[in-house]
């Protein structure tokens, strides 16, 4: 590998807000791509500070999905490079309607990553859901 492959880039899509602390929505280095968690915030709107798409689990997690898609496609990445998606929910009675929207949005996938959904209580009020991913390119 040359020392350009070996190169740390953040990574930043134009449709989310700047990190309120000093981290990145998702690290590109070498062939692997961390995507760090994502919630259900809508596109960014400048003067505006993130906000929920809506109150319920189905949206929340599309639009955690398509956050976390945007972070990909800016490093390159689709979710067939996807090898982990890691899922947090706030709340066990999420787990059947999680399942479904899950088997619908990657229904496409060639090839399913391994896949993880934990329930997690420290997410922001009104937040139902928190999606990462872990890809490998090439």
């Amino acid at each position: 590998m040359t020392e350009n492959n070996l190169a740390k880039t953040a990574l930043t899509p134009p449709t989310h807000t700047t990190p309120p602390a000093k981290f990145s929505h998702g690290v590109k280095k070498g062939n692997i791509l961390q995507v760090a968690g994502q919630v259900g915030f809508g596109p960014a709107v400048e003067g505006k500070g993130p906000e929920p798409v809506g109150p319920g689990l189905r949206e929340q997690t599309l639009q955690a999905f398509a956050n976390a898609e945007a972070i990909l496609r800016e490093g390159g990445a689709s979710w067939e490079d996807a090898v982990m998606i890691r899922v947090y929910l706030t709340d066990t009675a999420h787990f059947p309607e999680l399942n479904e929207v899950y088997n619908e949005y990657f229904a496409d996938l060639e090839q399913a990553p391994a896949a993880r959904t934990t329930v997690y209580v420290g997410l922001p009020a009104g937040l139902l859901v928190e999606v990462d991913v872990l890809a490998v390119l090439g």
